[in-house]
């Protein structure tokens, strides 16, 4: 299976794109479903799209926001994506809908991600869109080479599932502690659109696409046949 890539020329429009999707794709689910669940990054590379899509007028307050991945830290923390997701995205119009955390403060990871799958179930399970951004490394949400916990996070077999992912061993990403969706949560998803900037990350997608789908994550969405829209711009 073969994925299409499609090219912008500009951050501004490549944005736009991608917002304008996710928009019809919200949009669309409160209208037949009466509500929509949503799932997106932290970091900066979605702040433009967030922007955009904050002013679509879509019946905010019937959509859940979460995220695909999360640091095991507060809300307060600068490393938390919850944080930028609610100073970029839950803003102005968007601002109405309910946001669902991946953090809870309890005494472990792997008990906070157990809270935050039961949430994800009771708000139906099953995600309308998502926005995926992927790392120099490959990994997309926080499915890092050669964690421990990446084999079952890639594992088609297994039920929609959050889990809790340890700091890498030996210097090996991620440095801190994290929570993760799994693989079958974008096998059952209605849309799934991964945003890339840059030759470089077009070079690594490239790469991965080819690769060993039992550890690496693009190559396990292509081969689990993951409703998947490649959207890059070569603009940083």
């Amino acid at each position: 299976m073969t994925v299409e890539i499609e090219t912008f020329p500009t951050v501004e429009t490549w944005a736009q794109s991608i917002a304008g999707r996710i928009e019809e794709t919200l949009g669309a689910a409160v209208i037949s479903n009466g509500k929509a669940l949503f799932a997106g990054p932290g970091g900066s590379t979605p702040s433009p799209v967030y922007a955009r899509l904050a002013q679509a007028e879509i019946g905010w307050d019937k959509v859940a926001v979460t995220l695909v991945d999360e640091r095991y830290v507060p809300e307060t923390s600068s490393e938390s994506n919850a944080r930028l997701i609610k100073d970029v995205l839950l803003q102005g119009p968007a601002a109405k809908a309910e946001f669902i955390p991946l953090y809870h403060s309890e005494v472990t990871v792997d008990r906070a991600a157990a809270v935050a799958a039961r949430a994800l179930s009771e708000a139906g399970g099953r995600f309308d869109a998502v926005l995926l951004g992927m790392g120099e490394d490959g990994h997309i949400c926080s499915m890092f080479p050669e964690s421990p916990t990446l084999k079952t996070l890639l594992t088609p077999t297994l039920k929609p599932n959050v889990l809790g992912v340890p700091h890498g061993r030996d210097g090996m990403a991620p440095s801190l502690e994290r929570i993760s969706i799994n693989l079958p949560y974008l096998m059952a998803a209605g849309r799934v659109i991964l945003g890339l900037k840059g030759k470089a990350k077009l070079e690594v997608f490239q790469r991965e696409a080819l690769g060993d789908p039992t550890v690496q994550p693009i190559a396990a969405m292509i081969a689990a046949k993951v409703p998947l829209e490649v959207v890059w711009t070569e603009a940083n």
